[in-house]
């Protein structure tokens, strides 16, 4: 009993809650996205834009408002901006080469990426059972890998190994700005955190665009149908950035990356509804095995809090004993 009413604590809700939320709003973009390249449009820059405008905008009036010095030095954020700007580049960029479903299922490896960069740099200790969970997640994603190879045009892209890298690329990038963003949430601030990326993301942005996108939008004839994916991207892309900070300081990285791995399945359902596509069916094998991981890694996780809070619990009953021990001075 205690056990349940543990996981239906109010943290755990939330962060279950929130991490189905922005799951969805992953795969909202990722169709937009897929959609946009359909259309021929190749603006990965762009789409992200106007995103970054509006993070600026909106968390950067709250700042002024505050009129309130920064926690952190603003050119610590200036790389934060840069290498998210090159990570939603090449995502959005890996869809003129390969499947939506890859591109979600691909993105999986941000995970083992972060579990070394929050062990190298956060101290974050990591027992056998959870790597044993994300060894599984990989092993899911090398078959995605080995269905592009052999699917060929039913991969649902151009150029399906070479979309398969950039993804990987991505998620690596997506690693270095969910470690460093959970750091600066839980020493800095979030209001504060949004507003710097947001400014420094469009400055960014902005001269990306102006030296390899330029010509591009000014080909693109702006129809209802381009518009209407493309101001969705910018929406669902400003929502999700201005609550995964409120995830990461709730859960951390590794509950967010994990959150995510259900957009696979909503990929897919997507993918067979309203693009009446063909699914490999090594791409179903292939969730599979990643639930399978998900659900090793989430076994460890508990276990991992539960020693955590033996430990602490002992460690409160030594301190009340010692200080009953301990004289009194009056």
């Amino acid at each position: 009993m205690s056990s349940f009413k543990d996981f239906c604590s109010k943290k755990t809700v939330i962060g279950l809650g929130l991490g189905q939320f922005l799951s969805l709003l992953t795969t909202f973009t990722g169709s937009a996205s897929s959609e946009l390249a359909k259309r021929g449009i190749n603006a990965p820059t762009s789409q992200s834009f106007i995103n970054y405008v509006l993070l600026a905008i909106v968390y950067g009036s709250i700042v002024l408002y505050r009129k309130k010095a920064l926690k952190a030095k603003w050119y610590f954020y200036v790389p934060l901006g840069l290498v998210d700007v090159e990570a939603n580049y090449l995502v959005v960029k890996a869809y003129q080469y390969t499947s939506l479903t890859s591109v979600m299922l691909l993105d999986c490896w941000t995970i083992p990426c972060v579990m070394l960069l929050t062990w190298l740099f956060l101290k974050t200790k990591y027992r056998f059972r959870k790597i044993a969970g994300v060894v599984v997640c990989v092993a899911g994603l090398v078959m995605v890998i080995f269905s592009d190879v052999h699917a060929g045009d039913r991969a649902g892209g151009t150029s399906p190994l070479k979309g398969d890298a950039l993804v990987i690329a991505a998620a690596t990038l997506y690693a270095v700005t969910n470690v460093s963003v959970e750091f600066l949430v839980k020493n800095a601030d979030r209001v504060e955190l949004m507003a710097m990326l947001g400014t420094f993301g469009a400055i960014v942005s902005a001269i990306q665009i102006s030296i390899i996108e330029r010509n591009e939008l000014k080909s693109i004839r702006w129809t209802a149908g381009a518009a209407i994916p493309f101001a969705g991207f910018s929406v669902a892309m400003f929502m999700f950035y201005s609550l995964v900070p409120v995830l990461l300081q709730v859960s951390g990285s590794t509950m967010l990356n994990l959150s995510l791995l259900t957009s696979d399945m909503w990929s897919i359902v997507i993918r067979v509804i309203a693009y009446n596509e063909m699914v490999d069916w090594i791409y179903y094998l292939a969730f599979a095995v990643v639930v399978i991981g998900l659900i090793i890694y989430s076994v460890g996780e508990k276990e991992e809090d539960q020693r955590r809070a033996d430990i602490t619990d002992e460690e409160s009953e030594h301190d009340k004993h010692a200080y009953k021990k301990c004289p009194s001075r009056n």
